[in-house]
């Protein structure tokens, strides 16, 4: 009966493993290099000069959720051939700071010519983290070959002189309207070109012009279809 049942669950497991999960539109729709990001026509600027003369320094990336500052710090980390150091919300405390300071003192990894840190949600951090972190962004003990890179959605709980460490980088979702309906029309063309178009104009008034949030209703929309 064991041996039955091993073989049932390896069978079982094989026939999964060959099964292609279909993505999320927010996944699938991702946008992996700068100039694919809808919008944001300020911050593509600023992401290309980066990339194009790239330096040692800190950046925090401020703006409503779904806006698309981690996703532009990942395109920015790939287009620079960094290796990355992506300390997910959450877990942005002194022990992963610390870590993450250590691995940045030695040369990137191969085929790597920059460190990138992106700590997303760094308005979470602790307060000895955030001490720490303060004299590690300073320019005379900054991380070597790094471009370090936070998110947070406002900036009111971080000291003045923690966000004096940094250049501050606006993400807007304001007057991009037409553009976020234009994908998503474009999206459903993709996906289901035969069903009905629903009211994209609504979806992104009713998504605040949110992207993240106008995919999500949009593939609402499609599973309704």
């Amino acid at each position: 009966m064991e041996n039955e049942a091993m073989m049932f669950g390896g069978d079982a497991a094989a026939q999964q493993a060959g099964f292609q999960f279909p993505q999320q539109l927010t996944e699938k729709y991702c946008p992996r290099a700068v100039n694919q990001f809808v919008g944001l026509d300020k911050v593509k600027r600023f992401a290309e000069n980066l990339i194009r003369a790239p330096r040692e320094s800190a950046w925090l990336f401020v703006g409503p959720s779904g806006t698309g500052k981690t996703s532009m710090g990942l395109a920015i980390a790939a287009a620079l051939q960094a290796e990355l150091h992506k300390i997910p919300s959450q877990e942005c405390n002194l022990e992963n700071i610390e870590r993450v300071r250590r691995t940045c003192q030695y040369v990137p990894m191969a085929q790597c010519k920059w460190h990138c840190v992106l700590a997303d949600e760094i308005d979470q951090l602790t307060g000895p983290a955030q001490i720490s972190l303060l004299s590690k962004l300073d320019q005379t003990n900054f991380f070597p070959n790094t471009v370090f890179i936070g998110t947070c959605n406002s900036v009111d709980r971080l000291e003045p002189r923690f966000l004096s460490r940094f250049h501050i980088i606006e993400f807007s979702s304001y007057g991009i309207a037409s553009q976020v309906t234009a994908l998503l029309a474009s999206i459903w063309q993709q996906e289901c070109p035969e069903k009905p178009a629903p009211n994209f104009a609504r979806i992104v008034k009713d998504s605040a012009n949110n992207v993240r949030a106008a995919l999500m209703s949009l593939e609402t929309e499609i599973m309704c279809a």
